[in-house]
């Protein structure tokens, strides 16, 4: 919880949580128990590994936004977060 107690309401992959006020969006994605933020090209679940912007694996969708790094989001009311590793997987085709 914020030094103040503070919530906020965001909601990520369509599931509101309620998370400390003034932390990143990364944090509050794993704090919610999220651990895969991504898939790799080959179908790896990626997760945050720096926590300051360097790496790249932390990447999600926020409001409507592709490809922005959750560990440098603060956290707001409202907010939607949508990860890449919750994308059905590919069909490998007919059977």
């Amino acid at each position: 919880m914020s030094a103040t107690g503070a919530l906020v309401t965001m909601a990520i992959d369509g599931r509101e949580v309620r998370v400390s006020a003034g932390i990143s969006v990364a944090a509050a994605m794993l704090d919610a128990g999220v651990i895969a933020f991504r898939r790799s090209v080959n179908g790896s679940d990626r997760g945050p590994l720096c926590g300051m912007g360097v790496c790249y694996e932390c990447r999600v969708t926020i409001d409507d936004v592709a490809h922005r790094r959750a560990c440098l989001v603060m956290v707001a009311d409202g907010l939607r977060v949508s990860t890449h590793a919750c994308r059905p997987e590919r069909s490998e085709g007919p059977a």
